[in-house]
């Protein structure tokens, strides 16, 4: 199967499981309610009009389009570096497959509600990391896969070149 198919077909399941999860978090949870799961680990509803941290969340509303375009054009960029990548490039392929599904789930959101819907909260002895969802995770995962591939044909290229000055 083409790298184009298997991130596409990636992408579709983040954009799946992000958006279904988001629209149980609408259903069962109270805004800024915590439920909590474990000692570190709480639902909580959140909305954020802004991106990644709540930067630009104060904005007064032209960040929604803002972001909504940067995230079409890095969708689209998106698929043209997964038009590019070999079969044999798995690691980079799930990598953009992930950012792509997440960076669609937000979109998404942000078209159609004007906010992104948050409600993964990490805390512990009173610092909380910033709100998040499956989509976020998927940017975050999807970046280092494609961090550790580029280091890793780095690292092999390198390799290469020595055995050739040799």
């Amino acid at each position: 199967m083409s790298a184009l198919r298997v991130g596409l077909l990636l992408a579709a399941m983040i954009v799946v499981a992000d958006q279904s999860s988001k629209w149980l978090a609408l259903m069962l949870l109270n805004p800024y309610e915590p439920v909590s799961v474990l000692p570190f680990f709480d639902f909580r509803l959140a909305f954020n009009p802004g991106a990644a941290f709540s930067l630009l969340a104060n904005g007064s509303g032209w960040q929604r389009w803002l972001l909504s375009a940067v995230a079409i054009a890095v969708s689209i960029y998106l698929v043209f570096w997964l038009r590019g990548l070999a079969p044999t490039q798995r690691c980079q392929t799930m990598g953009v497959g992930l950012v792509l599904g997440g960076a669609i789930g937000n979109l998404i959101d942000r078209v159609h509600l004007g906010v992104v819907i948050d409600f993964i909260d990490l805390h512990a002895a009173g610092w909380h990391w910033p709100a998040f969802n499956l989509a976020d995770s998927a940017i975050t995962v999807g970046v280092v896969a494609i961090v550790m591939s580029a280091w890793r044909e780095w690292r092999e290229e390198r390799a290469q070149g020595e055995v050739r000055r040799r």
